[in-house]
């Protein structure tokens, strides 16, 4: 498995429930890892080669997983194409990344509703149409598309929640699946 833009502790909790796994996390920095040392291999990359620095990459991976990355990117087309590139056939990629709606989303909440409210966010959201196409083009079968995901217990959790997480101006749980924040896409490698 390739998770790139792997912070927020993914090497740990990934190995944690699935230690038999052979995981290569990828990122540009040491984003709230407690435990790193949990990837078979780990690797820190400046911004501007993290395109080149994940097709370069010598293995073919299984399972690509890239959550809330392609936002951060400087290159998402080249990056999505890295992705694509070392994936096996038969492989599976995973995508999630801000909704294109959320830049109409109400602004500041702590853990970003907004688009705009997250500083490290590059550009406009990455657009839903375009990432879909050019998956397409590459020779990837879309499995499971959804361009503002709102999935079913989540969203009655956040709708619940979505007023106390409006006086507090803070993402509470189910918050982003009340609003449809994810975009989410599932492919398959031909």
């Amino acid at each position: 498995m390739l998770d790139a833009g792997c912070g927020n502790n993914s090497p740990y909790y990934i190995k944690s429930k699935y230690p038999d796994i052979i995981y290569t996390g990828i990122d540009v920095g040491d984003y709230n890892q407690i435990n790193p040392n949990s990837a078979d291999k780990y690797i820190i990359v400046e911004p501007d080669k993290f395109a080149e620095a994940i097709a370069s990459l010598p293995q073919r991976f299984d399972t690509v997983i890239s959550s809330h990355n392609l936002e951060h990117c400087n290159d998402r087309e080249k990056t999505l194409e890295a992705l694509i590139k070392v994936l096996k056939n038969n492989g599976y990629l995973y995508l999630s990344f801000p909704s294109e709606k959320t830049v109409n989303f109400p602004g500041f909440r702590r853990g970003s509703l907004n688009y705009y409210d997250d500083p490290s966010h590059k550009y406009s959201p990455p657009d839903y149409n375009k990432t879909i196409a050019a998956l397409q083009q590459n020779n990837m079968e879309i499995i499971f598309a959804n361009k503002s995901y709102k999935p079913f217990f989540m969203y009655w959790i956040g709708f619940f929640l979505e007023r106390k997480s409006k006086k507090d101006k803070e993402i509470k749980n189910g918050t982003w699946a009340y609003w449809g924040f994810e975009t989410i896409i599932w492919a398959k490698k031909k």
